[in-house]
């Protein structure tokens, strides 16, 4: 049930100046000035880091140029054709060879598979999608928040001033990731009179939370459906056609702003502590993104559209999701983002750049 789509339209945000992102929004940007970090102790390992930090800014300078023509590359019409390949039914003979080498070269686990068999799966999208065996992946009950996919961690943490992480060091903005907040009320034009700060400000509910967020990378080889991380109620999605650039942790660590770039739906809500959102990101190869709530939801088609479009869709009653309850799938592999608040002791139980599963805990509240 809808009770209302309409169109937005809003600049990207970033909050540094010298990033790709284009910035047409009021509030203030922040750029790193080394002689800020320099004080009379600890001055070894304080100059160490600024001579990272510098480094990784000039490689991104030297990176412009190669960014840029990547940029331009058709990257939605080769994920388009690539979707269409993956529907072409495969003669019998040739689905066990074909996926086997597939399976070899991702190091996929057919074991876990509901269907083990290969000659049942008619083309490769089938394959992608495939189901798991209902026992292998139990739902961790003693922690509030767990795995919505089986990928890597590529980072977590507490949002600050409005920053979020895409890798470490490389940030990208959460105004710009989520868009106005009109679900609560907010105009389309207040993000133009507010700084990332206010924004997260505005974002929280209760003053005695803090904001955090949770970056899980699929890779080709993962279980490619995702679940229900918590027991929350979707009242919003919110739809930016964006682009399909690859979101391979070393491209993200050279992108600045990337997630903000891409196609993506962000489905925001409640949980128990408040506010709570889970975005799937598209990514090239990945332009079918499937949300078993949402039939409405098309990505990766042929429309072009203005930086900053999105589409919105208001569900007229909450759609209770459960704790594990399968919410949508990609096509290949990208990633999931969580931003959601909760108590201030909020204790995560993962490691960045570790492998998870869907249903092992994710972290759990004081």
């Amino acid at each position: 049930m809808v009770t209302g789509t309409k169109l937005g339209l809003y600049g990207l945000v970033s909050h540094d100046p010298e990033s790709l992102v284009p910035l047409v929004v009021n509030g203030p940007m922040h750029k790193f000035k080394p002689q800020m970090l320099v004080q009379r102790h600890s001055l070894s390992w304080k100059k160490r880091l600024i001579r990272v930090c510098c480094v990784r800014k000039t490689r991104r300078k030297r990176l412009r140029p190669i960014v840029t023509l990547y940029r331009k590359m058709p990257l939605k019409a080769i994920s388009r054709l690539w979707g269409r390949f993956n529907q072409i039914e495969l003669p019998i003979f040739l689905r066990k060879p074909l996926l086997g080498l597939y399976i070899w070269m991702f190091g996929c686990n057919l074991d876990e598979a509901e269907i083990e068999d290969l000659r049942h799966y008619k083309n490769l999208g089938e394959f992608f999608r495939r189901e798991l065996k209902s026992h292998v992946r139990p739902i961790d009950d003693d922690h509030v928040l767990t795995s919505p996919a089986d990928g890597k961690i590529l980072y977590y943490g507490k949002v600050e001033n409005g920053i979020l992480e895409q890798v470490k060091g490389v940030t990208y903005s959460l105004r710009g990731f989520l868009g106005p907040q009109t679900w609560h009320g907010a105009q389309a034009n207040d993000i133009n009179h507010m700084s990332d700060y206010e924004y997260q400000q505005q974002l929280e509910l209760n003053p005695d939370n803090d904001l955090f967020h949770c970056i899980i990378y699929l890779a080709p080889g993962d279980y490619h459906r995702f679940h229900s991380p918590t027991h929350w109620n979707v009242v919003h999605r919110r739809h930016f056609p964006g682009e399909l650039l690859s979101v391979n942790p070393g491209v993200a660590r050279w992108i600045q702003g990337l997630f903000n770039f891409n196609e993506r739906a962000v489905y925001t809500g409640k949980w128990e502590h408040g506010f709570f959102s889970m975005c799937a990101v598209g990514a090239t190869n990945v332009g079918s993104i499937k949300i078993y709530c949402d039939e409405d939801l098309e990505t990766n088609t042929h429309h072009k559209h203005q930086d900053g479009v999105y589409f919105d869709k208001t569900f007229s009653s909450a759609v209770d999701v459960p704790k594990g309850s399968m919410f949508g799938e990609f096509n290949l592999g990208s990633t999931l983002v969580l931003i959601f608040e909760a108590p201030k002791g909020f204790d995560f139980k993962i490691h960045e750049g570790k492998k998870i599963k869907y249903g092992e805990p994710l972290g759990t509240s004081p």
